[in-house]
């Protein structure tokens, strides 16, 4: 397990020096968290109507893609997913 060490300040002119370090350490950080937080919530630029028809047809091919491989892995293991069921089968 370590140890932390921690610096050892024998004078108040040390102390200060440090706390307008840490003052502008903090500043900086957070400047940078104020230019990421607007650049999360930029507003996007106007598609163009071809843009817009692009991406309606991507997602549609991908909406159905997901449909199709849902139908396939249920259709050839329906039986992993029964045996997790509450249903319970009766024995003749």
């Amino acid at each position: 397990m370590q140890t932390e060490t921690y610096p050892i300040y024998n004078t108040l002119e040390e102390i200060r020096l440090r706390k307008d370090q840490l003052s502008d350490a903090i500043g900086r950080d957070e400047e940078l968290i104020a230019t990421l937080w607007n650049d999360t919530f930029k507003k996007k630029e106007d598609s163009t109507r071809s843009e817009y028809i692009t991406s309606v047809i991507v997602n549609s091919i991908t909406v159905i893609d997901t449909f199709l491989l849902v139908r396939k892995l249920m259709k050839t293991y329906g039986g992993i997913f029964t045996f997790f069921s509450k249903k319970k089968k009766k024995r003749r």
